[in-house]
């Protein structure tokens, strides 16, 4: 099975200075776990997930005043539409996160999460005779 057929389209893309309130608000009504940044000053293409909020939070930091790009994530890892699910698993356990943003073309086509993965993995391994 292949990234694009566990992928979500949903990707919902913010700006660096949203706040970290008006991410997690955009995150909570979308139900998804990471927003793709958009900062062309600072080299394209970032992500900020839901760890990097509750980090945030964690920390005492007022989520009212704090800005996406701080807390966002630029050296991402990217996968394509036509990796397998087991190649974005392991860039997954090697990099130690759980999303990928997915480009297509070099834009943003979508977003794969442990969670898609398993949800797609799991229904086959149920089938298997044990």
């Amino acid at each position: 099975m292949l990234v694009r057929d566990a992928m979500s389209t949903v990707v919902l893309t913010i700006g660096p200075t949203h706040t970290l309130r008006q991410a997690a608000s955009l995150m909570s009504a979308r139900k998804v776990g990471a927003a793709v940044v958009h900062d062309p000053d600072a080299g394209g293409i970032g992500i900020l997930t839901e760890r990097d909020i509750l980090n945030s939070v964690g920390l005492g930091q007022d989520p009212d005043t704090e800005r996406a790009h701080a807390h966002t994530t630029n050296n991402v890892v990217f996968a394509a539409p036509s990796w397998t699910l087991e190649e974005a698993a392991g860039a997954m356990a090697h990099g130690g996160f759980r999303h990928l943003i997915v480009l297509d073309g070099g834009e943003p086509a979508g977003i794969v999460s442990v969670r898609d993965i398993i949800r797609c993995w799991a229904p086959a391994r149920q089938r298997v005779p044990a």
